[in-house]
């Protein structure tokens, strides 16, 4: 089964047929209960990461829950759409971006499952590079980037964003941790992909970020997004044979994954 996480403004993913399945985790219930569908020929469980009706911000998401639920149902592949801002002029509003870099400046997050048993992680490489060329490939889509993920829930304040962009950061986002680095933990593939939905504070004179205009700007692009990321699962091979997010080959865990 392949999953999609949806982000800010993209709430729904299939029509009245899905069938709908609620699941308890032992980290607590997920942002919403899961859906589940067809998309050319794969079945796919879909999760609003923010719940239904933006429920949880970017600081209080239940990313532990949401990606254990997803792996108990038997996802092993995920495409994790998202808003982001641009740190660059060259990819304004409506661009795709299919980064394949995450720094982490989040704090106070919950980011692992292992607590306790000595267990460490690789993640030079935080995407799943079979997932990343299935999105990448297609046409108008920005191959690679590097994506910082800032605490939320408000925007950068201007020297903050000049400062991401002088360090060759691509864009700015919310969200993007810890749910990457919890699916490797859970050995699942995972890609984002995300729509740039403004230039960040420092990259114009005179500009801002508003909430507002952010979900508006999702809002003009959300159908084509949510056919680009049908594109994208249209692409991936029925059976799954990437092994690079293996992330526990010869290593004994102090639990079970589900």
């Amino acid at each position: 089964m392949l999953g999609v996480i949806g982000g800010s403004g993209f709430y729904t993913f299939f029509g009245p047929d899905a069938r709908t399945i609620s699941l308890d985790t032992p980290y607590g219930a997920p942002s919403a209960a899961l859906t589940v569908g067809n998309v050319a020929g794969h079945e796919v469980a879909f999760l609003p990461r923010h719940g239904l009706n933006h429920e949880y911000s970017p600081h209080n998401v239940p990313y532990r829950a949401n990606m254990w639920a997803l792996r108990a149902l038997g996802v092993r592949r995920i495409f994790a759409p998202c808003a982001v801002g641009s740190l660059s002029p060259a990819l304004g509003p409506g661009a795709i971006v299919v980064p394949d870099q995450l720094v982490d400046r989040t704090s106070g997050r919950s980011d692992t499952y292992f607590d306790s048993g000595g267990i460490h992680v690789g993640f030079a490489d935080p995407y799943c590079p079979t997932l990343r060329a299935a999105a990448a490939g297609l046409p108008a889509v920005s191959d690679g980037g590097t994506m910082v993920v800032i605490q939320g829930p408000r925007f950068s304040t201007r020297a903050e964003s000049q400062w991401f962009a002088g360090q060759g950061f691509t864009l700015v986002n919310m969200t993007g941790y810890p749910e990457a680095v919890l699916a490797r933990e859970l050995e699942m593939c995972y890609a984002a992909i995300a729509l740039v939905t403004d230039l960040d504070a420092g990259i114009e004179a005179g500009a801002g970020v508003r909430a507002v205009d952010v979900f508006a700007e999702f809002e003009r692009n959300i159908a084509g997004f949510k056919q680009l990321v049908h594109e994208a699962i249209a692409g991936v091979t029925p059976e799954r044979t990437c092994t690079h997010c293996l992330a526990h080959e010869g290593v004994t865990l102090p639990f079970d994954l589900p």
